[in-house]
């Protein structure tokens, strides 16, 4: 099969599930099948913010929804059913390691679902504790084996949390440790990866300031071999303005093919909604403004100078 995903995309994340329970509902453990709906139907707002963002526009060839099983209800098979693409998650929400979901039976869950992009949330740090580490990698030796023998797409979310000892060396600061430390552990994390055979189509990575990070990163996404493997860009949870300057950062470099933005999209207006402040409609069309201003800023910056 051929390595990476080459093809523009513009992911509305919202596979968020232990944080979304507790944050927006209060919901402590596993919740039962009436509070399951309720969650359900708050994920499917953001989802029919998608679909305005379609009928103003959006191209479905390039739109993606990342949404998980548990709480997803029908957005999987409507997503489908407008030719969006879709992204939905294999790990176990809230974990600090890596873990599967649905254990050995993960094969299963991802065929019947089919989506276009299985995805990993991974926390990795190179300098972090090394048997954990191990153990992480072997687990996602097994998903990158698997899914790699099925030719299935595997969209890889790294985030790099600081080591006690690198946040005491800036200081205490993490931005600092954001802007100096933490783009060559990313690089150095996608090096241990890649070293433990596991073969990454789309790696879903965290902002950086600089544009040379965003080349760094890209380089070392692609090296032996791997040309057609690419980045996107993914939100935190940021403000606009930091946000829009990660994207402008990565827009214009050869190997950025977009963003896989979440909560800095969905976030303020779901709650508004979710509290009673404001209708269903007023929230689906702010979440469908929201994705369309971020896809504007990524636009622009890619575009040549001039153009």
């Amino acid at each position: 099969m051929n390595l990476g995903y080459e093809h523009t995309l513009y992911i509305l994340a919202f596979d968020h599930r232990g944080s979304f329970q507790k944050k927006f509902f209060g919901i402590e453990g596993e919740p039962d099948a009436e509070q399951t709906a309720i969650i359900a139907d708050a994920k499917h707002l953001i989802f029919e913010g998608m679909l305005q963002a379609v009928g103003n526009g959006a191209d479905p060839a390039v739109t993606g929804v990342l949404v998980d099983e548990q709480f997803g209800s029908t957005v999987p098979t409507e997503a489908r059913e407008r030719g969006l693409k879709l992204a939905m998650p294999a790990e176990r929400s809230g974990q600090n390691m890596f873990d599967f979901q649905y254990g050995e039976d993960f094969g299963e869950h991802i065929e019947s679902f089919d989506p276009d992009f299985t995805k990993v949330l991974v926390r990795y740090n190179p300098d972090g504790d090394a048997e954990e580490n191990r153990g992480q990698l072997e687990r996602l030796k097994r998903l990158s084996d698997w899914l790699k023998a099925r030719d299935r797409k595997f969209l890889f979310e790294l985030l790099v949390p600081a080591e006690a000892a690198q946040l005491e060396s800036v200081g205490g600061d993490s931005d600092r440790y954001d802007a100096e430390l933490r783009p060559d552990l990313m690089r150095r994390a996608i090096v241990a990866i890649q070293d433990a055979g596991i073969e990454v189509d789309v790696w879903k990575i965290e902002g950086v300031d600089e544009r040379s990070d965003c080349e760094m990163l890209v380089a070392q996404a692609r090296s032996g071999g791997r040309d057609g493997v690419t980045c996107v860009v993914l939100g935190r949870g940021a403000d606009d303005a930091k946000v829009d300057h990660w994207l402008t950062q990565a827009a214009p470099v050869d190997g950025f093919v977009g963003f896989a933005i979440g909560r800095s999209i969905w976030w303020d207006p779901l709650k508004e909604y979710v509290d009673g402040k404001i209708e269903r409609a007023e929230g689906a069309r702010r979440i469908a403004e929201n994705y369309m201003r971020f896809v504007s800023v990524y636009e622009r910056a890619k575009a040549p100078v001039g153009s």
